[in-house]
């Protein structure tokens, strides 16, 4: 088994800006910056160079016809499934959760214990449809929770929910947990765990590189230190993505740079979550 990072460079059902599909590539050349190490906070050295762990597998080939993109993402990460590689996805804009979790949820044993997707992020992206469009990607999690692929969703960060999605998150059964009344801490979870990380959970301030500002929002050591809760718990997360950078927005790189943060702490928690399932 590994552990496989996977481009999604596609946007095109971004409702404000376009741009996020430029995000692999900044969020890959932020990696390998010479300003930074390979090292994640625990110390664990990710230098493709000097292990085996992971691998860069490239970027889907995206087709511009919407239903063949979301079948060629989805088709992709089921593949790496089926090899018994866990994928960290680099979108793209929050619409690619959706196929990325169809690929996951049909590779895995059918135990009864269903997925449980930990979502951060500003917004729900649980509107039915936005200006006519259900594949918008404020509607991934609509999707999701419709077909039933998780059990369980949980969102930390929340801070501009409307009605119709206040409503949707009732309908669903949705875990929202709103900034404003967050204590830091993670909720237990349990069984197979999804990880979507939207980089507007942080504040516009730590991260200038996005579609959407949404003041009031993370610190970058906040979100570091839940994603550490979720490593300390020992879970097993069988996926990730990292979304909504935009590069076309960002101020010298500083939201790559996040981003790539970000990958080395994901990358070392599921390296780990992979060791312990062998």
């Amino acid at each position: 088994m590994t552990v496989q990072l996977l481009g999604i460079p596609y946007d095109a059902h971004s409702s404000y800006l376009q741009g996020p599909a430029e995000a692999p590539t900044a969020i890959r050349d932020a990696l390998s910056c010479g300003s930074a190490n390979w090292c994640s906070e625990s110390g664990r050295d990710l230098d493709p160079d000097r292990t085996s762990d992971w691998e860069d597998v490239g970027d889907v080939i995206v087709p511009p016809d919407t239903l063949d993109a979301l079948a060629a993402i989805r088709t992709r990460v089921s593949a790496a499934r089926s090899r018994g590689a866990r994928v960290l996805a680099l979108g793209g804009d929050h619409l690619v959760t959706w196929p990325i979790v169809q690929g996951v949820v049909g590779t895995l044993p059918d135990d009864g214990q269903g997925l449980t997707i930990l979502h951060f992020d500003a917004h729900p992206d649980l509107y039915d449809e936005l200006d006519g469009d259900r594949y918008s990607h404020a509607c991934p999690f609509a999707r999701i929770m419709e077909e039933g692929l998780a059990t369980r969703l949980v969102q930390l960060g929340i801070r501009t929910m409307t009605p119709h999605q206040r409503k949707q998150a009732d309908r669903f059964g949705v875990e929202v947990h709103d900034l404003r009344d967050w204590d830091g801490r993670v909720p237990e979870l349990s069984g197979p765990v999804y990880v979507s990380i939207d980089i507007d959970v942080l504040d516009p301030a730590f991260a200038p590189g996005i579609s959407h500002y949404e003041p009031g929002g993370m610190s970058t050591r906040q979100l570091l230190d839940a994603l550490r809760q979720l490593h300390e718990a020992g879970l097993d997360i069988v996926g990730a993505d990292i979304v909504e950078v935009n590069p076309q927005r960002d101020v010298n790189g500083m939201t790559a740079m996040v981003g790539a943060k970000l990958v080395r702490e994901m990358l070392h928690t599921l390296i780990e979550a992979d060791a312990r399932a062998v």
